[in-house]
């Protein structure tokens, strides 16, 4: 393990309100959803969003000591919030900070029976949250800071993203090991209109790790290149039309802007990894493993491991924990990637965000009893088929 065994994970929260809607008939929204219509519904359920919720309770099923950090307001949202993350753990509420000018941030699941989800969403104190809301302090006795879905908060964009750069920058001077996803921007809004790439170029050099999904990381930095794939694909998934070329180009890019360690999310294609040079891997922070020469250079993809789908909600985030708690763990990036899938995939098992999540233990004796992949077919020069890791690396 690293010496600082711990995380800190920050960033958009909110509380989820799903009412129970299963009594009603399949397909029949726009028959029942009208004005004026009074809709039964069954007991509403709550549960907390966001990466310090999604990563950070992850995180603590898998047992690693973390702190959430992300701002609600005094209100009855904000208790509810508070009584849940406090349930996993009392320690986990230590970063919450609490905005009596701001209101708790929301979002009314509407799930009827045979149609896709909507969302009814309020920001709240997720649109305020700026640099000065986080403790330094706290940041810096971890081993690992996480911040994710600036993409959804209006003052990480805002200004250039000034806010997002001086977050990572005070974290990355703590000495922490700093690690950011992202958030599927619409183009249509404000966030997916501003220039990201340039926001990006000015936040990586304070940025060790970064976990975007290859969706997410396409519409922000190569928009003419996501149309192209839709396109391709018929305007419906583009995963696979998704190449080791385009994957090595794409991460390259961040590396170069300063990141130490790109793991692309490629939803049932498994995960793709990208790591810089050793020069670069020192100034990894203080999660650095003990073994970094052996994470220098690598490039690998892992496939997904078979499972029963219930539910994706918070996948990505999982497999963020997975591969964060691996690396506090000194362990060797082919196994961080196959700890990684392997927890997204423990993941999709359950309805919700964390149910399906196991402790790490019982993760790593899935893994170890033969549990198996889905077939990953790759048809690229200089890609060979690892038997002892199950998965695929570069030469």
């Amino acid at each position: 393990m690293t010496k600082h065994f711990s995380a800190v994970v920050a960033g958009l929260i909110t509380v989820d309100v799903f009412p129970n809607l299963d009594n009603l008939p399949s397909g029949q929204f726009e028959t029942l959803f009208k004005p004026g219509h009074l809709i039964f519904a069954g007991e509403a359920s709550f549960a907390t969003g966001g990466p310090p919720s999604n990563v950070g309770l992850a995180l603590h099923k898998l047992g690693v000591p973390t702190t959430l950090i992300g701002k609600i307001g005094a209100d009855r949202f904000g208790d509810i919030l508070s009584d849940i993350v406090s349930s996993h753990s009392q320690n986990l509420t230590g970063g919450l900070v609490i905005d009596p000018g701001s209101a708790t941030s929301y979002t009314l699941v509407i799930n009827p029976p045979g149609v896709d989800r909507m969302f009814i969403h309020c920001p709240g104190a997720n649109a305020t949250f700026c640099a000065d809301d986080i403790d330094y302090e706290l940041v810096g006795r971890a081993g690992v800071f996480h911040f994710g879905y600036p993409p959804l908060m209006r003052r990480m964009f805002s200004d250039g993203g000034a806010q997002l750069v001086e977050i990572f920058r005070r974290a990355k001077a703590a000495g922490v090991t700093t690690s950011l996803d992202t958030a599927f921007p619409d183009p249509s809004s404000e966030a997916g209109r501003v220039d990201w790439k340039a926001i990006f170029k000015t936040a990586m050099p304070y940025v060790d790790m970064f976990h975007p999904s290859i969706e997410e990381l396409l519409i922000m930095v190569r928009p003419e290149t996501y149309r192209q794939l839709m396109g391709a694909a018929g305007g419906g998934d583009l995963l696979g039309q998704v190449t080791p070329e385009l994957l090595r180009d794409l991460s390259s890019e961040f590396i170069e802007m300063g990141v130490k360690i790109v793991a692309i999310k490629l939803g049932e294609r498994g995960l793709y990894l990208h790591s810089a040079g050793a020069a670069a891997l020192q100034t990894l922070g203080s999660a650095l493993p003990a073994s970094w020469p052996n994470w220098a250079d690598q490039e690998l993809w892992a496939p997904c491991f078979q499972v029963n789908v219930v539910g994706t909600t918070g996948s990505g985030d999982a497999t963020i924990a997975g591969f964060i708690a691996a690396l506090l763990r000194d362990l060797s990036p082919r196994q961080a990637v196959t700890a990684a899938v392997a927890v997204g995939a423990c993941n999709v098992e359950a309805a919700d965000a964390l149910s399906g999540i196991r402790g790490w233990e019982e993760t790593l004796k899935r893994i170890a009893g033969g549990w198996p992949r889905h077939t990953l077919k790759l048809d690229s020069p200089g890609w060979h088929w690892d038997e002892d890791a199950s998965l695929w690396s570069a030469d």
